[in-house]
This record gives C-alpha cells, sequence and structure tokens, in this order.
C-alpha cells in the first residue's frame, strides 16, 4: 500500500472554491481503480491549508490516476487557486499504534462545527 500526501497552500479567498471542487470529484477519486481510501484534512490554525491523504493498493494504481484525464483536469482547475506551490509525496506505513482510547471502544470525536 501506497499513501499519498498532498499538503495545498491555497488562497484565502478560495478555500471554499476547493472544497467544492472536492466534493465534486471525491467519488471519482474513491472509485478509481486501486484507490482504497481518500481524506481530507485542514490545518488547525490555518483554514486556507488543506492536505489530502490517498491510499493506494500500489505505485503503479496511483501512477495510472495521476496520468488521467480525471486527475489532470481536476488538478489544473485545483493548481489555479494554490497561494504557493504544494508539497506533495508517497509514503509506505511502517507502523499503526491505536490509542488506550480505541482500546476501551471509545471512538474518536466527531470534526469540531465550523
Amino acid at each position: 500500500m501506497l499513501i499519498r500526501i498532498v499538503r495545498m497552500y491555497f488562497k484565502e479567498e478560495h478555500t471554499k472554491d476547493y472544497l467544492q471542487i472536492f466534493e465534486d470529484t471525491k467519488e471519482g477519486i474513491r472509485n478509481f481503480d486501486g484507490c482504497l481510501r481518500l481524506e481530507l484534512l485542514q490545518d488547525h490554525n490555518q483554514e486556507h491549508i488543506l492536505t489530502t491523504y490517498s491510499y493506494w493498493r500500489d505505485k503503479k494504481a496511483l501512477d495510472n490516476y495521476k496520468s488521467s484525464g480525471f486527475f489532470m483536469e481536476n488538478w489544473a482547475r485545483t493548481k489555479k487557486l494554490f497561494s504557493a506551490k504544494p508539497m506533495a509525496f508517497s509514503c509506505i506505513k511502517l507502523d499503526e499504534v491505536e490509542g488506550k482510547e480505541v482500546e476501551k471502544g471509545i471512538k474518536s470525536p466527531a470534526p469540531e462545527e465550523k
């Protein structure tokens, strides 16, 4: 499994525009062959900084996605909204340790309402 992390810095006035792009495309990404999971995170202190985590079966699946017309079209729309160059990299998970709260059956809190 390969985890692709992309940290994006948006012009503050375009954050909502990207959130709409994500809403419009997330099912297409999620249903792309080899995509196992997709997450969108927002920086706790700077709302215009968003990060995607996408989990892929392997490098070939990610490469197929990145070379698809679907990706290229949406990336072209997205990069027009940036205030700075995004940071993107791929990782392989070496370990995962759940906290004591999970062991006790306590679920993670719901995201805070804005």
